[in-house]
């Protein structure tokens, strides 16, 4: 049986979030990976791992391929040549399985606009098949500084307060596998250091993190991956 772990909330008044399952064994692994697009090939025989308990950070300028990168961790799209493992396994033939355990956050927010904070988190629970209390998901937004702002519209808030909701989908989502491009842009140096806090957690209970950042970093058990 995989082990559980409690993934404890920032402030010890608050309340804690359910227990979910991840695995202290698990790997995500690049294999000979080469990456095209158009007619131009980013990268080629590209190998990569990161374990339970640590984050690749990958840097490079822009255009050298960090995006495509996340891209072709997650499954969104597909190598020229090599494959993508998720324990030892390609991510095409346990792309459910790996899925369940993955969180991607790109570019774009993917918050609706016109819904709330705490709307938004519903809606990402119901299409991640989640069960999230009220209490957790008003935890995690008192967490991360949008008490009293849980029910303004998405498009009211500024773009620190737009990435503030998505640390907390980070907290309920429930995922191992974190892939995150670009997380710390629009940040404060509180929110900063708040994300760099949540990240660390993450990595503490066997969590896996992949992200790109121009700036440095300091983040337990972080290897880095220049392009």
């Amino acid at each position: 049986m995989p082990e559980v772990v409690l993934f404890k909330p920032f402030h010890p008044m608050t309340a804690t979030y359910s227990s979910f399952p991840v695995s202290p064994n698990a790997a995500l692994e690049a294999r000979e990976i080469t990456c095209v697009r158009g007619e131009r090939t980013l990268f080629s025989k590209l190998n990569l791992q990161v374990l339970a308990g640590q984050c690749l950070h990958i840097r490079g300028e822009n255009g050298v391929g960090k995006t495509s990168l996340l891209r072709l961790l997650t499954g969104l799209a597909s190598p020229e040549s090599g494959d993508i493992l998720w324990n030892g396994n390609s991510i095409k033939e346990t792309a459910s399985e790996y899925h369940g355990k993955l969180l991607f956050l790109g570019h774009r927010d993917a918050l609706k606009e016109d819904l709330s904070a705490l709307e938004n988190l519903r809606m990402f629970a119901a299409i991640d098949d989640i069960l999230l209390s009220d209490q957790d998901a008003f935890t995690s937004l008192w967490r991360f500084g949008l008490k009293g702002r849980e029910d303004l519209p998405v498009n009211c808030l500024s773009a620190g307060q737009k990435k503030r909701v998505l640390m907390a989908r980070m907290v309920t989502r429930r995922a191992q596998v974190w892939i995150l491009d670009e997380p710390f842009n629009a940040l404060d140096t509180h929110a900063t250091q708040e994300l760099l806090g949540l990240i660390a957690e993450h990595l503490e209970g066997n969590g896996l993190v992949v992200l790109t950042s121009h700036q440095p970093l300091s983040i337990p058990n972080l290897r880095v991956l220049d392009l």
